[in-house]
């Protein structure tokens, strides 16, 4: 696959429970990396703090700003989630807001580093969790190199409403930076609205919908056994089959003989 992004809108459920259960369900080599400008949550929650020193995103940006050692610093800031097959990787987020000053102005080398994973020996799907779009400094271009980018969205009125803002603010950007928007897609959370009413009221197709199943999202939030069989991981497992679909046809049309370069961006 390639770099898979996750954002929402203000008051959005489930982003962060969202990607942790595609990581956990996916087939493929996954890293899921907590890009979220306000802060991740896996460490202190699904980990249950149980890691000793510090970890992360943070410590990664420390070290490229100090000597520009992404490359060999990236694999020692990794969690195995599913240790030891180094199959499920997790790249925690910041836990000191004193650190997003030092992540904000690498957003665009983190990017280029997540797209290059993919061609690695062994090769690595990066699952994006960028948070709230709703913040002083959203990762930008981490969602302008994603491959797909899901607005995830509660199906009723309010979580709608936040969700129509938030897929216009990325489009109007997509279009300032001439990044094509045609892989951006609905993840839906919960009951509410049918798939194609909310499709047509924002005017963007929804790539699935995930059951509301609080006892696994308890599990994802705060620690436990996660359970395969559960509504919550099946539906996330089962979204790795139209996300891959939807990158085969990116990937038949950049195959086409005068296809444009921005068109990579996606």
């Amino acid at each position: 696959m390639a770099v898979i992004a996750f954002v929402a809108g203000k008051g959005a459920p489930g982003v962060t429970t969202a990607a942790l259960a595609c990581t956990l369900s996916w087939h493929r080599r996954t890293v899921l990396a907590e890009c979220d400008p306000a802060g991740g949550s896996i460490l202190a929650g699904y980990l249950g703090g149980a890691l000793d020193g510090p970890r992360g995103i943070g410590e990664l940006a420390v070290a490229e700003l100090r000597d520009g050692n992404l490359d060999r610093a990236f694999w020692t800031q990794l969690v195995d989630l599913d240790a030891p097959k180094r199959e499920r990787l997790l790249l925690p987020g910041v836990v000191d807001p004193a650190q997003a000053g030092s992540v904000t102005p690498l957003w665009q080398r983190f990017a280029d580093f997540f797209a290059g994973l993919e061609r690695g020996e062994p090769g690595y799907d990066v699952l994006v969790d960028c948070g709230r779009l709703q913040v002083a400094a959203p990762p930008w271009p981490l969602l302008r190199t994603a491959a797909v980018v899901l607005v995830v969205t509660a199906a009723h009125l309010p979580g709608l409403s936040s969700a129509r803002a938030t897929v216009r603010a990325i489009q109007r950007d997509f279009a300032e930076h001439r990044v094509p928007a045609g892989s951006l897609r609905l993840l839906l959370v919960g009951e509410g609205h049918q798939r194609g009413e909310v499709s047509k009221a924002l005017q963007l197709p929804v790539i699935a919908q995930l059951p509301r199943d609080p006892r696994t999202a308890e599990v994802l939030g705060h620690g436990g056994t996660v359970r395969a069989g559960r509504p919550l991981m099946r539906a996330a497992g089962a979204l790795e089959v139209p996300i891959g679909a939807l990158l085969d046809r990116r990937r038949a049309r950049l195959s086409w003989p005068g296809a444009p370069e921005v068109a990579d961006a996606v």
